[in-house]
């Protein structure tokens, strides 16, 4: 078994969440002592699933940017609502991580946003500011199920990454159920960056070709003419 300290609970609250579309739900919002990170990991505990039946669990990554500001640029946003609800209609855990730019930082990611705009892909642009691709580590995200008397559960998550994580600390995954696909104007290489470099379960043809779409739209309104 891996070997890692555990975590307790430090305090549980009842919090109303309300989305700007208006769906709502009460969530348990609870804090946790000793998390090997040092980081202010939240879990909100949603519904309550079946008996007999393995809870929901995301581990969403923190992004200030789509999660509170609304970006277009990544799916981040769209994916948390998604997530509450799921979750709260079977019954489960969202844990909200602290690994604003998959663990590189805010200012960080935004340095990654500047390369990006210069034509390097997300992974690409960590690697040119000298950062990991993806720098997470999801113990603390075990932990804290353990503190909830979770060691089973069905993860939802696009990312085998994090299925494989939670497997070797010692969480049995179930199924891992896909979100939503969320596309728009200014996330589709992204979001197709994600399926190439670390095997996303996205649509990668359609991402494709709304890739070569946004290009094509671009080049047009860039160089004044029109597709014909």
């Amino acid at each position: 078994m891996p070997d890692f300290p555990a975590a307790t609970p430090r305090a549980r609250v009842r919090v109303p969440l309300r989305f700007q579309d208006g769906y709502g739900v009460d969530a348990e919002l609870v804090t946790f002592h000793g998390l090997v990170d040092g980081q202010e990991h939240l879990a909100l505990v949603l519904g309550d699933p079946a008996p007999g039946a393995a809870p929901l669990v995301r581990l969403h990554s923190e992004c200030l940017t789509g999660d509170v500001f609304g970006s277009a640029r990544c799916d981040c946003g769209p994916q948390l609502r998604e997530a509450v609800e799921r979750i709260a209609d079977r019954g489960g855990v969202l844990l909200y991580l602290r690994q604003e730019g998959r663990g590189i930082g805010l200012y960080n990611k935004l340095d990654a946003y500047a390369l990006q705009d210069q034509g390097l892909d997300t992974y690409e642009a960590n690697a040119a500011l000298g950062l990991p691709e993806d720098g997470r580590d999801y113990t603390a995200a075990a932990q804290m199920l353990g503190a909830l008397g979770i060691d089973g559960l069905d993860l939802l998550s696009n990312n085998p990454d994090k299925a494989r994580q939670l497997r070797d600390l010692g969480v049995d995954v179930g199924q891992r159920v896909p979100t939503g696909v969320f596309t728009t104007a200014h996330n589709v290489r992204y979001l197709r960056a994600k399926v190439l470099q670390t095997q996303h379960t996205l649509p990668l043809t359609e991402l494709t070709e709304l890739t070569e779409l946004t290009e094509l739209t671009e080049l047009t309104e860039l160089t004044g003419l029109t597709a014909g």
